[in-house]
């Protein structure tokens, strides 16, 4: 069957002859919501005498009911369709970004203006950007030659303007977690696409070189905030707070795309002390305690004392930092559990992509399967204090609708590889 034969669109939710679905992915998804729906619960339990629908736990079920169908209906449709359709699709994922830049359509919060509220319910543009790309470097990778350094530059440009696009929008929102997870997922589908490894040493150099780039714009920070503090040093509270009453300053004279509140968590992170733990560094300690704190049964649901008394904030402890709170009432072996259960997803979709007979296939699920592994890494990383804080959300577990919704569209491409794998025997 030739891939890029025009597909019957009219055609395409097909079941009688495909009963068949693979079972692995949608339990691996079921235990993962249950345990964020009742972590979810338990990081807002001071909020449970609140009105039922405006209590997050309930509307995590309510995104993932419709991300169940998102899900089925996903899964139903021939993934070929979204070959077809992949240039469409992307350039309707740009609009949005676009409008969520515009004054008075994007909606304000944090410093960043990343959601478009509709009344009922706020979106996310940069969810459905990450779907956008995702197809578009699949599509590009399909339908361009590999072979000779020319035609390797013309697809590289072009790979260059679809993902790059996007992630300019989402960086000038600013929104640098959806932006970080795009890279690793297109390099990915890069890389088994036979490409020249003298592009991917090419490409390693460039990121040693981002990161020379941060740390040496980090530390001119800290020079910069350390110098003009010294007119205050003498007071002791104001002085402890400097990071704070200064941030601002040095973005309006930096040449970087970083914004000083990503620079002090760059800071909190490699030196925690010289950053006030009561305030940037706070989250990732509160986060650390509760991990640490959780032993090997943990302290049971509900039971929690990092979020329940407010030390991890409740402003991030369903979302963000929902691992800590699992960890803290459920201990090692919960988190044991949740790990298990993503390891048993991401397993699974490299195994889907291993068993696609052609090439769309194999890039849809490997890329999805390598956005996943990206989230969850860095979640988890996050929480104990591996790496940096990002705010990037744990894919089925963390409170959020886009990203709920998003999440469960991605998987049901993962599973329509595996129900329509076989027109190609």
């Amino acid at each position: 069957m030739n891939l890029l034969s025009p597909i019957d669109t009219a055609n395409v939710y097909r079941t009688t002859a495909r009963e068949r679905w693979d079972p692995w992915t949608p339990l691996a998804i079921a235990g993962l919501s249950i345990f964020g729906i009742a972590f979810v619960y338990s990081a807002q339990f001071q909020a449970r005498d609140a009105d039922l629908h405006s209590q997050f736990w309930f509307k995590q079920i309510v995104y993932l009911g419709l991300g169940a169908c998102v899900y089925a209906a996903t899964a139903l449709i021939d993934y070929r369709f979204w070959l077809s359709v992949a240039h469409w699709f992307y350039l309707a994922c740009l609009v949005p970004l676009l409008l969520v830049l515009v004054h008075g359509i994007g909606l304000s919060a944090g410093g960043s203006q990343r959601w478009i509220n509709f009344g009922l319910f706020s979106f996310e543009p940069s969810e459905t950007a990450k779907i956008g790309v995702l197809l578009m470097t699949a599509s590009i990778l399909v339908r361009n030659e590999i072979g000779t350094v020319r035609q390797s530059l013309r697809m590289l440009g072009k790979l260059a303007l679809a993902v790059g696009a996007p992630m300019l929008l989402i960086l000038l929102q600013p929104d640098l977690k959806s932006a970080i997870v795009l890279p690793p997922m297109v390099f990915s589908m890069l890389y088994v696409s036979r490409l020249s490894g003298r592009f991917f040493a090419g490409a390693l150099g460039v990121f040693l070189l981002i990161v020379g780039l941060v740390t040496l714009d980090t530390w001119r920070y800290e020079t910069f905030v350390n110098a003009r503090a010294a007119a205050y040093r003498n007071d002791g509270a104001k002085y402890a707070n400097r990071f704070l009453i200064e941030r601002g300053a040095y973005q309006k004279h930096s040449w970087f795309p970083l914004h000083d509140y990503q620079r002090e968590r760059i800071l909190s992170f490699a030196d925690p002390d010289t950053v006030d733990p009561m305030g940037i560094g706070w989250n990732q300690r509160q986060s650390l305690i509760s991990v640490g704190s959780g032993g090997l049964y943990g302290k049971g649901w509900t039971e929690g004392t990092q979020a329940r008394l407010g030390y991890l904030p409740r402003s991030v402890a369903h979302n963000d930092f929902i691992f800590s709170v699992i960890s803290e009432e459920k201990g090692f072996l919960g988190s044991l559990t949740v790990l298990s259960l993503f390891g048993l997803l991401l397993f699974n979709g490299i195994r889907i992509a291993g068993l696609a007979r052609d090439r769309f296939g194999t890039l849809l699920a490997l890329g999805v399967t390598v956005l996943f592994m990206v989230h969850v890494f860095v979640n988890i990383a996050m929480t104990i204090g591996l790496v940096p804080i990002t705010g990037i959300p744990l894919p089925f577990i963390s409170y959020g609708g886009s990203f709920v919704l998003s999440c469960c569209l991605l998987q049901g491409l993962v599973q329509s590889v595996y129900r329509f794998r076989k027109d190609f025997a």
